[in-house]
């Protein structure tokens, strides 16, 4: 087993890691920009090395200052959580060529996924059903405009390098393509330094339902049920629980057998998640698979029981999976407490939080690197923290979460909470109805 990992990322995912890692016997190693000194996952690491300035990519994201910290502190191993360099086939490698092992799959397997229009022929040719569409890249306007005939209007034209909504448009009709489409290149070329885009049928009233999947070195591969990540604003996710109140027994097993199909068309070795839209009709289809440990892992840890920090830690070293799929055996919700003010259309919120309750009893889980005193910078991502509940059943979770909710206190900021809590009380939610497009329609009290 690994003597001693560093963990290439910041706040509660670096913390996350951090406790598994000393239930492991493992030693850790933090790294921390100068504004993240003060961080939890700093304090609790066995060593910490200060990496840079605030900017991402003078610290979380410079390959070169991680790699002289894993030369510093002799550490054998990297974790790269999620974000940031998780996803970088380049860092993957430059691991490799240091002898370091990268706790995540190979550089090969990450590009596979990473670009869409690849990611998507592969699993046309592993028989995983994809939304219609063109293949390739859209060469000009012309192109796009005679495309989206032949597909059929409303289209969505999405970057090849993309995720988290960037360099994604929808289309309605063809006066439309002109703008849409050179939009969405400009952003494109700004986010991934890469322009490409291709088209897509846009699927109306989705659900996006993701299959948690782990696989090892030796060809196995199996499936940890799925997640509803469907409540999202902006194409970011605010809200995930499982089982998809959504889901039918047929349609888990079916889903879960394509994500499968998809893990094995790349012999992918890590845990991962192949993500999915399902339309009204329960027909799903692969959107993309990321090749890292996602934000709402917890979820699925706490319906299942199943540590997945450690899974993917036995896995880099070497180990088999268990080999067997696993379904609900509880039902859990996570929302994301982000420092944004939700009666202000979620403008980020960073300063200083004055005081801090954190919600506990039974059946509540808070993922969190802040504490009293802390300062949310602003050079990064805004979740705080994340809060679960699990139950035995969804209306018990609802209120479980609407319970814990109401104890959850943080001043000196502005926080999601309040949406949270609204959100907990109202009809369609409870009740299962709602798609991705839910929160166009609702409106903060």
């Amino acid at each position: 087993m690994f003597k001693k990992i560093l963990i290439a990322n910041r706040g509660e995912i670096a913390l996350r890691v951090i406790r598994t890692c000393k239930e492991m016997g493992i030693k850790t190693v933090a790294v921390y920009s100068t504004a993240d000194k003060d961080s939890l996952h700093v304090k609790f690491a066995d060593e910490a090395v200060c990496i840079g300035k605030p900017a991402s990519v003078d610290s979380y994201l410079n390959i070169p200052h991680i790699m002289a910290a894993v030369e510093i502190t002799n550490a054998d191993s990297i974790h790269p959580g999620y974000g940031f360099l998780a996803e970088n086939a380049k860092f993957a490698q430059i691991c490799i060529d240091h002898g370091i092992k990268f706790i995540g799959p190979t550089p090969e397997m990450i590009n596979s996924m990473g670009d869409k229009i690849t990611a998507k022929e592969t699993m046309i040719k592993a028989g995983v059903p994809v939304v219609p569409g063109g293949e390739g890249l859209l060469q000009n306007v012309d192109h796009a405009k005679g495309l989206a005939k032949e597909i059929g209007y409303p289209v969505i034209l999405k970057a090849t390098a993309g995720g988290g909504g960037k360099g994604m448009r929808v289309v309605w009709e063809e006066k439309e393509m002109e703008k849409n489409f050179d939009t969405a290149k400009i952003e494109a070329a700004a986010s991934f330094k890469n322009d490409g885009i291709y088209m897509e049928k846009f699927v109306e009233e989705p659900r996006h339902i993701e299959i948690q999947i782990a696989g090892d070195q030796f060809g196995n591969a199996c499936h940890l049920s799925e997640r509803d990540c469907s409540i999202q604003r902006r194409h970011q996710k605010l809200v995930e629980e499982s089982p998809s109140p959504f889901m039918t027994p047929e349609l888990r097993e079916k889903m879960g057998a394509a994500a499968i199909k998809a893990a094995n068309a790349i012999q992918y070795e890590s845990v991962g998640t192949v993500e999915f839209l399902v339309d009204k009709h329960r027909n799903f289809y692969f959107m993309e698979m990321n090749t890292r440990i996602q934000v709402e892992h917890c979820v699925t840890e706490e319906v299942v029981n199943y540590d997945l920090i450690k899974e993917q830690i036995k896995i880099a070293n070497g180990e088999k999976i268990s080999g067997r799929n696993y379904f609900p055996e509880m039902h859990a919700i996570e929302c994301r407490i982000n420092a944004e003010d939700p009666y202000n259309d979620f403008r980020p919120s960073p300063g200083r939080i004055t005081v801090l309750h954190q919600p506990g009893g039974h059946g509540v889980r808070v993922d969190s690197h802040a504490y009293a005193g802390y300062v949310i910078p602003p050079y990064y991502d805004s979740m705080i923290g994340k809060l679960i509940a699990v139950a035995q059943s969804r209306e018990e979770a609802i209120d479980t979460m609407s319970r814990a909710l109401s104890e959850y206190v943080i001043e000196g900021i502005k926080t999601t909470i309040p949406f949270h809590q609204q959100l907990m009380q109202n009809e369609d939610f409870r009740s299962g109805n709602f798609t991705t497009k839910f929160l166009e329609g609702f409106k903060m009290q």
